[in-house]
């Protein structure tokens, strides 16, 4: 790797903006081409943000060699497929959550990063959070004793019409993996994988679920309450719970600014967190750390938890009835 760590953007989305934004904000890294799939999208969006290069194909992205890793941000339907392309033209990958549609193509990918010996990551950019981070580290000091509970919430307020790729079954539309996957990695981030799950859903017309609840319980005794729809804003919060305190994460929950912590005796204190820009440029951060330590995976967001949570995202959405046809 050169000294600056060069990327390529796949896709030309919203998404895709904020990141290549926050990567300004990191003084050695370098966006040096964007592929879509027509060339006049990419030549349009390389224009916007002075991008040297601008491909029409996924392929032509892929193949070139001056790449150091190419960013994913497709909408999740795609990220197979375009993660497969860049795989097999050797380039390591981050790309966006949720990972795939479901677990047998995430392994599929996981597998064939592993093979090639190439970096993949999911950009699950909330284990990167500063805040989070350190949330984490007070958990594992027993700041708040043993966790007996997690409460988190993702809703965004509709309607979306029937056209919109939220309602659309074949683009895993509704709200399970374009919003519920939040709570459901910060439940699993605190207190690992349940042994019991529980989830019931409002299904929309075209099959795809509007408002869904989920119960993880955990053999410990502890349990987690997780929410995530479409049909109204919710506050977007999550609290941790032990036996010594409790710890409030201000909104969003996957990006907190500040959370309160709640301790046995004490007064609340307001944990101030440092964050710039959207907040992308952490995760972007890690896969350069990884790139040039020569790893293949993050320690932050490891294989073993994108493939876990793909694990309960399809057994919720079997017990809530939802197929991506």
């Amino acid at each position: 790797m050169s000294e600056r760590t060069r990327w390529g953007i796949l896709a030309t989305g919203g998404i895709a903006t904020s990141f290549v934004q926050d990567l300004k904000l990191l003084p050695d890294a370098e966006v040096v081409a964007v592929g879509s799939r027509t060339a006049d999208s990419a030549r349009a969006f390389a224009d916007r943000h002075e991008i040297p290069r601008a491909y029409g194909s996924w392929r032509e992205l892929a193949d070139d060699g001056d790449l150091d890793v190419i960013y994913v941000a497709t909408p999740h339907s795609a990220h197979y497929a375009a993660t497969r392309v860049c795989l097999e033209a050797g380039r390591a990958v981050l790309c966006e959550k949720p990972f795939t549609l479901d677990l047998t193509t995430t392994v599929e990918l996981l597998d064939l990063a592993r093979d090639r010996g190439l970096f993949l990551m999911e950009a699950m950019w909330m284990r990167c959070n500063p805040g989070v981070l350190r949330i984490v580290e007070l958990l594992r000091a027993d700041a708040i004793g043993e966790v007996t509970s997690v409460h988190a919430d993702f809703g965004v307020a509709g309607p979306f019409d029937s056209n919109h790729r939220m309602r659309a079954p074949e683009l895993g539309g509704g709200a399970l993996l374009d919003l519920g996957v939040y709570p459901i990695a910060f439940a699993h981030l605190i207190l690992g994988v349940p042994q019991h799950v529980r989830a019931w859903a409002k299904i929309g017309p075209e099959g795809t679920d509007e408002n869904t609840a989920i119960i993880f319980g955990y053999d410990s005794g502890a349990l987690a309450s997780l929410t995530s729809g479409m049909l109204g804003q919710t506050a977007l919060a999550a609290t941790v719970t032990g036996t010594k305190g409790r710890i409030d994460l201000d909104t969003p929950f996957f990006r907190p600014d500040r959370f309160t912590l709640h301790r046995e005796g004490t007064e609340p204190e307001v944990v101030e967190v440092t964050r710039e820009g959207h907040g992308y440029r952490y995760e972007a951060e890690e896969v350069q750390r990884c790139l040039r330590a020569g790893l293949t995976e993050s320690p932050l967001v490891p294989h073993a938890a994108t493939i876990q949570v793909m694990e309960l995202l399809d057994r919720i959405r079997h017990e809530i009835g939802v197929s991506y046809r």
